[in-house]
C-alpha cells in the first residue's frame, strides 16, 4: 500500500477519535437546557463514550476477522460520520443520545482496530505511523472544545466535526478497495496467543488494561467535568475551555515522543511514575489553588495524559503478530473503557450529592498515583504471546 495512503488513512481516522466527543463538554449545559432535560443527564452523556467504547470495542475484533480490518474500519467511519451529521438536528434528547451512540460506536471500533491495522501495513513506517496516530488523536482532543469558542450555537459547535468524518469515509473507501478483505490471521497458534489460556492470564495485559482504564477515566473526567471544576472555584469559563484545549495540545507532544521512547528506552518506569505524579499534582493544584494558576494545573494534567500515547504505543510493541495486537487491543480498550465510563458518571453522581468537587479531586489524585505504579508493570519489555505460552 502506498506510503501516502497509509499516512492519509491514519491521519483521517485519528482526527475523528476525540473531537466529536470532546466538543460536547464545552456545550453540555446548553444541550441539556435546549432539551429541557434534567441535569443528571449530563453525567449520562459524559459517561456514554466509555460505555459505548466498551460495548462496540468488544465486537470489533470478531467483526474484523470476518469482514477484514479495512472494511470494518470503513464501516466504523460511516457510523461516526452519520452520528455527527445527524446529532445537531435531533428534535428530541433521545435521538441526540442515539446519534451519540453511533458516533461513539464508530470511534470504538477504530480505537481497537487501528493499532492492528498499523501493525499489518506499517512495516518500516510503523513507529512514524504510531506517532502520527497519537499526535493526531491528541490534536483532535484539543480541537474539540475549541469549536465552542467560535460560535454561540451548540449545534454548529458539534456539527462542524461531521466534515472531518466525511473525509475519513472518503479516504477509507479507497483503503478498503485497495486492501480487500484483509482479515487478521495468526502465524502459528502459539505465536498469535491462541492457546486455551485467555489473554487475561497475561499479567502484562491485565496491568496494561487497568493502566489504560485509569488514564482513560482521567481523560473523560477532564473532558466532561474539568471546566466545571475550575469555574466553581472562580476561574473564568473561557480560561477553563482554553485549559482543556491545552491538555489536548500537550498530548500531541506525548504522541510524538512516546512511540520512539517505547522503541528505544530500556526501562519506561521513570516515565510512567512521572506521568502519574504530574496528574496527581494537577488535581491537587485545582483543589487548593485553582484560581492562582489554572493554566499551570492544566499543563500538569496534560503531561499526565502522556500515559495515553504510551499505552497505545505499547500494544503493537508488546505483541508479535497482527492478530496478537488486535486481541490485546480488543482486551485492553473495551475493558479499560468501563473505567472510563464509570469515572464521569460517578463524578456526576457524587457532585450531585455533595455539591463540591473537593472529595472528588482527592479520589482522582489517589487514582493517578495508582496509574503510575501500574504503568511500571504494563511497560515491561515482554511479549504477551510469550507470557500466554508459558
Amino acid at each position: 500500500m502506498p506510503a501516502l495512503l497509509l499516512f492519509a488513512a491514519v491521519l483521517t481516522a485519528a482526527i475523528n477519535l476525540r473531537a466529536g466527543m470532546a466538543s460536547v463538554g464545552a456545550v453540555l449545559d446548553d444541550v441539556v437546557a435546549h432539551y429541557g432535560a434534567p441535569a443528571s443527564l449530563g453525567g449520562v452523556i459524559t459517561a456514554m463514550p466509555g460505555a459505548m467504547f466498551c460495548i462496540f470495542g468488544l465486537c470489533a475484533v470478531p467483526l474484523a476477522r470476518r469482514a477484514g480490518l479495512s472494511p470494518t474500519l470503513l464501516l466504523a467511519g460511516v457510523a461516526t460520520a452519520a452520528g455527527l451529521a445527524l446529532r445537531p438536528f435531533a428534535p428530541l434528547m433521545s435521538l441526540f443520545i442515539l446519534a451519540t451512540v453511533s458516533v461513539a460506536g464508530g470511534i470504538a471500533m477504530v480505537n481497537v482496530l487501528l493499532p492492528a491495522w498499523i501493525k499489518k501495513y506499517g512495516g518500516r513506517h510503523m513507529v512514524v505511523l504510531t506517532a502520527t496516530y497519537s499526535v493526531t488523536l491528541s490534536v483532535s482532543a484539543a480541537m474539540g472544545p475549541l469549536s465552542a469558542l467560535f460560535t454561540d450555537s451548540w449545534q454548529v459547535a458539534l456539527g462542524v466535526w461531521a466534515s472531518t468524518a466525511v473525509l475519513q469515509v472518503a479516504v477509507w473507501a479507497v483503503v478498503a478497495r485497495t486492501a480487500g478483505r484483509d482479515r487478521p490471521q495468526p502465524g502459528t497458534a502459539q505465536a498469535a496467543g491462541e492457546p486455551a489460556r485467555g489473554i487475561h492470564r497475561s499479567p502484562t495485559a491485565v496491568a496494561l488494561m487497568v493502566f489504560f482504564g485509569l488514564q482513560s477515566m482521567n481523560a473523560y473526567v477532564q473532558m466532561g467535568w474539568l471546566p466545571s471544576m475550575l469555574t466553581q472555584q472562580g476561574v473564568a469559563a473561557s480560561t477553563a475551555a482554553l485549559g482543556l484545549a491545552l491538555i489536548g495540545i500537550l498530548g500531541a507532544g506525548g504522541g510524538l515522543l512516546l512511540p520512539m521512547a517505547v522503541a528505544r528506552m530500556r526501562s519506561l518506569a521513570p516515565l510512567v511514575l512521572a506521568f502519574g505524579l504530574a496528574s496527581a499534582a494537577g488535581y491537587l493544584g485545582i483543589l487548593f489553588a485553582a484560581a492562582a494558576a489554572p493554566i499551570w494545573w492544566c499543563v500538569l494534567l496534560g503531561l499526565g495524559g502522556w500515559c495515553f500515547p504510551l499505552a497505545i504505543a505499547l500494544m503493537p510493541a508488546r505483541t508479535r503478530t497482527v492478530l496478537g495486537t488486535a486481541r490485546l487491543s480488543g482486551f485492553v480498550q473495551p475493558v479499560g473503557y468501563i473505567l472510563a465510563a464509570a469515572g464521569p458518571l460517578l463524578v456526576g453522581v457524587a457532585y450531585g450529592r455533595i455539591g463540591t468537587f473537593g472529595p472528588i479531586l482527592v479520589a482522582l489524585t489517589v487514582l493517578s498515583l495508582m496509574m503510575g505504579v501500574l504503568g511500571i508493570v504494563a511497560s515491561r519489555k515482554v511479549f504477551i504471546e510469550d507470557e500466554l505460552a508459558r
